[in-house]
Order: structure tokens, then sequence, then C-alpha cells
């Protein structure tokens, strides 16, 4: 009878998968107009906060700035300067490009004006005569000690860019950190929306992830391999480097790696950590857990169930920290105090970070509270609404294999805060997903 009964189950789930076919979010061909957006409205209020009145962007062929898909630099092949001035409430955005890819640029109207440069003229006196004209308090140029994206100018760019402007303005020139973590973090509300449909979809996919798992035969690397044959057929990417997502595990944590060929055993909590890029701009970064019976069992045992409930807590203080105003540190801090109370071990990792065009994306870190000490970086940062964020709730104890082996459930989910505090972009998982195992012959 059971042997019916199991048949009928996996019967049952495969005709489910195939009549709830995953929704992909209609995010195809949207960049163009949204990049436009964002330049349009979001950008002069950034610079704004981030009290610059001049932004630079250098773009080249082979080896470009990682911003230069968000400002129409992603076509560039010599040198290509794009100039953002504000002034006051008002923005101008100029493109200095070399002949033929500024026909390219024209079309496609992302800045108002365009300059054709001819091949090989000098690019950066023309980007200095321009600052000098505008008269810019501060310049922003992509050079970061801290942040990687706003680090795309090379030294080489850097010390010809300095060489073109007067000494006046290379006193004026700041790091664009700040404006491209004021920038990038604040998503327009349609970007949320598509945000919104591709955590469902993560979600899902993960969830028909565990239904292959057979205890004591598939692997951690045949759940991956899963996942990435289903965003294949639907036609979405990696929502980081492909040979780390997913990252599924069944054994003591490993931190941000790849699935071994581990075999999942009855008793074992799986994480997967996965995420999706659609529209080849935006991601996503979410987790689901699921806990493996042993032959006979119905639920997981009371121990198993109390730390995941102390893992969910942790999350849900988290989203109730995550309010406009807030400090990134403070949300930290509120899971770290409750962590503290509910007997975890300590972790290494930050409660959570901004997430959209990349799985790490630009703006407040929430993190800090885990090293005891004063907040420092982007922890400082505080909390806008439009942002988005992939964060845990934390629960660890010891493994027991090895003096410093951990297990750390990670209850990791996406929100966005509002005016009021921040909302789930998809709803969040409640309950362990059970793996029930065949009983033994």
């Amino acid at each position: 009878m059971m042997r019916v009964r199991s048949v009928l189950l996996s019967a049952l789930l495969s005709a489910s998968l195939v009549h709830a076919a995953p929704a992909v979010p209609a995010a195809e061909g949207a960049w163009p107009r949204l990049r436009k957006e964002r330049l349009q409205k979001l950008l002069p209020q950034a610079m704004a906060r981030a009290g610059v009145d001049a932004w630079v962007v250098l773009c080249r062929e082979n080896d470009n700035d990682p911003l230069a898909a968000h400002v129409g630099g992603e076509n560039a092949g010599g040198t290509a300067a794009f100039l953002f001035l504000r002034d006051g409430n008002t923005l101008r955005s100029v493109a200095l490009s070399p002949v033929g890819e500024a026909t390219a640029l024209k079309d496609m109207a992302v800045v108002d004006e365009v300059v054709p440069v001819d091949r090989g003229a000098d690019v950066l006196a023309l980007v200095a005569a321009r600052l000098v004209k505008a008269k810019p308090t501060k310049v922003a140029i992509n050079s970061s000690e801290r942040m990687s994206i706003a680090d795309g100018l090379s030294a080489t760019q850097r010390a010809k860019l300095e060489a073109a402007l007067t000494p006046a303005l290379r006193k004026r020139l700041v790091s664009s950190e700040d404006l491209v973590s004021e920038w990038l973090s604040v998503k327009l509300p349609e970007e949320v929306d598509i945000m919104r449909k591709a955590a469902a979809l993560t979600a899902q996919l993960e969830e028909e992830a565990y239904r292959t798992v057979v205890p004591g035969k598939t692997r951690d690397s045949d759940v991956a391999r899963f996942l990435k044959k289903r965003i294949a057929e639907l036609g979405v990417g990696d929502g980081w480097q492909p040979d780390q997502n997913p990252n599924v595990n069944s054994g003591p944590t490993r931190g941000h790696s790849n699935a071994t060929d581990r075999v999942i055993q009855p008793g074992d909590f799986i994480q997967t950590d996965f995420g999706i890029r659609v529209g080849n701009t935006w991601v996503t970064d979410i987790q689901r857990f699921a806990y493996v019976l042993a032959p006979g069992q119905k639920q997981a045992p009371a121990e198993a169930l109390a730390k995941w409930e102390k893992s969910k807590k942790g999350s849900r203080i988290a989203l109730a920290a995550m309010k406009p105003g807030v400090r990134g540190y403070d949300v930290d801090k509120a899971q770290r105090d409750f962590m503290r109370e509910a007997g975890s071990e300590p972790v290494m990792w930050g409660t959570g970070h901004p997430v959209g065009y990349w799985a790490h994306d630009a703006g407040p870190a929430l993190s800090g509270a885990q090293s005891g000490k004063p907040p420092t970086g982007s922890a400082l940062r505080t909390l806008q609404p439009g942002q988005v964020f992939a964060f845990d709730g934390f629960f660890a104890w010891k493994d027991g294999s090895s003096p410093d082996a951990l297990r750390i459930l990670s209850v990791e989910e996406m929100a966005v805060v509002t005016d009021t505090g921040a909302e789930y972009l998809n709803p969040p998982q409640e309950q362990l997903i059970l793996i029930p195992s065949a009983p033994k012959p």
C-alpha cells in the first residue's frame, strides 16, 4: 500500500508541475525605457543627497565600467565620456562619443545630448572644457576603495583625466560611492513589480526542486542541476556567479560555494540559496529550507522545529526593524540581540544586503553588529523607500563534526522598504518543507 501511495503522490506532484507552469516576469525589453526614467527621475535626487554637482563616467571596449549599461555606455568602442551635470533639481546629461557609436547613442536617446568626437581626438580635453563651464563644486568619479561597482575608473584613466583637468577641478574630485549607493539602491515602482514576480518564481522553483529529492540517493548537486535545467527551460539567467548558483547544501555550512556530491540523508536540513536574473537586468536572492524525515516520521523532531522557529523569528524581527531612516546597522543589531536570547551561536555574515542589479547591490548593508564594534561604512547608510533587500533570519549551532563546524539556518527572504516600514516581495516560508523517506524494506 505504501508503494502504491508513493507512486500516486509522485504522479500527482508531476501533474501539478505540468499544470502550474511558473510565470516568468514580463521584463524583456523594459530596461532601455526604465534606465532612461531612472536617469531623469532618480539621478538628480541621488546627486543632491550625495552632495555632488557633476558625475563623469568613462566607458571603453572590452574592460568597461561596471555601470556602463546604466548610463548607455555598453556599446563603447573608443573612449566615451558620459557627463551628468546638476543645477539644483535640473539635470543635464551629455555623451561625448567617437563617431559611429555616437549615431547609436542618439538612436537610443538615453542622454539629453550626444556629441560626436573624431576617432583619436582627446575626449578628456572636451570633458574638462565642459566641467570648466559648469563650475561644479564636487565632481564624482568612479573610484572607490569599498564599492567595486563604483570603482570602474582604471588607474591610467584617472591619471589621464586628472591631467586634462585644471588644478581647481582636480581638487573637486570625489568618489562616486555615495552617489552610486543613493541612486542604484532605490528602484522604480515598475522595477519593484518585476522583482516581486521574479521572487515568486524563484521560491516556486526551489519548492519544485525539493520534490525531486529521494533520501539516500539524491545528491546536493542533483538538486542544483535540476534548478539549472529549469532556468534554462524558462529562459531566465543566474542571479550571480553561475558555478555557485544555486548553492544547495545538506551538510555543515560552507558559505558561498558550489553544490557538492554529498548524498542527502534522513535528519538533514537542506539549504538552497538561489537567485535568477530576469530581463537580463534584475536579480533575486532567496533561500528555502527542507528537512528530511526518517522512515515512518510524519513531522520533524521537536528540536529541529525549535531551531527552525527561532531562525524564522529572527527574520521577522529584522523585517520589523526595516523602516525609512533606520541605519542598516540597527536592523542587524535587532536580530543579533534576539539571536543571543535564543541561544544561537554567532554568525559571521550580516543580516542582509541590497539586491537588484546584482545579488549584492549598492546601498545600506544590514550588518556590522556581529563584530561588537561601532558601525562603519555602508552599515551607517539609512534605509529609504524603494530599496529592496535580501535578508536572513539566523540560528546557528555547533555541528559536532569538527570544533569549528557550524550548521546555520538562514531564512532568507526579499523585502522592499515602503513609506511606513517594509513588506515582503513574495510570501515568506512559514513551514519547513518536509521530505519523506521510504520505509526500510
